[in-house]
């Protein structure tokens, strides 16, 4: 590379950049650096153990019960494109810029400081509300499984008696307390653990998948796509952005039903970009990263539809249980056993789930805080362990207490419009990077280029807006408390500032 191609392009105004080259050479610094340590196939066991998760073991009751019936299955494959085509973008840039942060990393590298900063800040809220989401749903799954046993904790500790004044899930908080103990001590260690859980979750998946085939009735598959039922507009999931906008009344079902379900069971599908974050950990990032992002969607594409249509057939839609279904389905059908086993399966293969929401947080507010945008405090990483230790310690106690005293249905929309968006930036990325940099070495080349970006920009933004109007004010609301940070703070710190700053 020439001296100018290594010089950002501008070191002033708001969407001055960073380049790759100079994101690879802060990843050497001894003192922030993480250890490599990671293989394709570590990365592939790391992307399905936290796609398969809350998604199919939670949100398949709530959306086929709510929102879509058993056309749920249609609404997994419109998540499961949505995600292959940002997927293709999220492997040529992290195979080309193999640095920690994911979209945040990116963005620096392509659209400039103030759009990688509102990326970053997005993707700490979609990886902590993600961790919190998984948490409680792994509460419940434990509670289903202590159910079978006559254990039974009291309402107050289980955050069902918030009725009463107070509620608190004291078992979401303590397995993510436990989970920021595990990353700390090492990504080997993280890794080894993962292993062992997703094999036990995919044997879970196929159990639910074969023995569930014995018992499906094609009476419970009919209608397929229930018929549109108008609803309060405001409420909930049934107020779509897209509804409200085009001037119909809000509904649950019918065919507008399958893209709002889309747009929530798409929180089943966050995790290849999670895997994206480990990049500065892979042995081999410009080989590896592709194929791990690209084999764990398509593994679990695969498996959520099966699943999604063998748990519709067992039992009718409007039946199914919101807080464990697969579970309480085989309930219905007199086999308690499997129940318990599904149970014991999902509270085993959730905690992956939560351990690598966990690890994708901590590697973007780390990767935040070694470019000055955040305290450079935080970048410091473990002289042993070679873990960023003290973001890892600090975000763990907060998720744990919001884990503590949250619900569902109150974050996962949440998480997937952060979600959404970051797959946007990502997506004009690649174009940006493509149009600016068109030297630089790719090992993975995303197709089809500026067709497949624009797909992916155009399904991402359809599932946007298909969300409710709530989640946006919400989503707004964070964004604004990230830009007035960015100002106060990120902005006067950054690390462009002061270019040959390097501790």
């Amino acid at each position: 590379m020439t001296a100018q191609q290594d010089t950002p392009p501008s070191r002033d105004g708001l969407f001055r950049t960073k380049t790759v080259e100079q994101s690879i050479r802060d990843t050497e610094e001894p003192e922030h650096a993480l250890r490599k340590s990671l293989s394709a196939l570590d990365l592939t066991v790391f992307g399905v153990g936290v796609i398969i998760g809350t998604g199919i073991f939670v949100l398949t009751g709530k959306v086929a019960k709510e929102t879509a019936g058993p056309a749920t299955a249609i609404a997994f494959v419109v998540a499961g494109i949505v995600c292959a085509l940002a997927a293709l973008c999220y492997a040529e840039f992290a195979s080309t810029v193999p640095v920690a942060g994911s979209a945040y990393t990116f963005a620096y590298a392509s659209l400039g400081e103030l759009v990688a900063w509102i990326i970053g800040w997005d993707l700490v809220l979609e990886f902590a509300l993600g961790t919190a989401v998984v948490a409680v749903g792994w509460s419940g799954y434990v509670r289903s499984l202590m159910d079978n046993f006559g254990w039974n904790l009291p309402g107050v500790l289980s955050g069902t008696d918030v009725a009463k004044g107070f509620g608190f899930d004291i078992l979401a908080f303590a397995l993510v307390l436990v989970l920021t103990a595990v990353l700390v001590l090492g990504m080997k260690l993280s890794a080894r653990v993962t292993s062992v859980v997703v094999a036990i979750k995919v044997a879970v998946v196929l159990i639910v998948i074969i023995a569930g085939l014995f018992f499906v009735k094609a009476a419970n598959y009919t209608p397929f796509i229930p018929e549109a039922q108008p609803q309060p507009a405001g409420s909930g999931l049934t107020a779509p952005l897209v509804q409200l906008m085009s001037g119909y009344a809000p509904t649950n079902f019918g065919v507008l039903g399958i893209f709002t379900a889309a747009s929530v069971v798409f929180f089943a599908f966050i995790g290849f970009d999670v895997v994206a974050t480990a990049a500065e950990e892979t042995k081999l990032p410009q080989r590896d990263m592709p194929r791990g992002i690209l084999a764990s969607l398509f593994i679990c594409t695969a498996l959520y539809v099966a699943v999604s249509l063998v748990v519709t057939g067992m039992e009718h839609y409007s039946e199914l249980s919101v807080e464990a279904p697969l579970a309480d389905a085989f309930k219905a059908v007199g086999h308690p056993v499997y129940a318990g086993l599904i149970s014991f399966g999902a509270a085993v293969g959730l905690t992956t789930v939560c351990l690598i929401l966990l690890l994708g947080q901590t590697r973007v507010f780390f990767a935040m805080s070694r470019d000055g945008l955040l305290p450079r405090f935080f970048s410091r990483t473990h002289p042993r362990f070679r873990t960023p230790y003290r973001p890892t310690i600090l975000l763990g106690v907060i998720i744990a207490v919001v884990a503590g005293f949250t619900s569902i249905n109150e974050l996962a929309t949440l998480v997937n419009i952060g979600t959404l968006f970051a797959f946007v930036v990502v997506a004009l990325g690649v174009l940006v990077l493509r149009r600016t940099r068109p030297e630089l070495p790719r090992a993975f080349r995303t197709p089809w280029v500026p067709l497949i970006p624009a797909l992916s920009v155009a399904a991402s933004l359809w599932l946007m807006i298909n969300l409710p109007v709530e989640t946006w004010l919400r989503f707004a609301g964070w964004m604004i408390l990230g830009v007035i940070l960015y100002f106060v703070y990120g902005r006067r710190h950054s690390r462009l500032n002061k270019p040959a700053d390097r501790p």
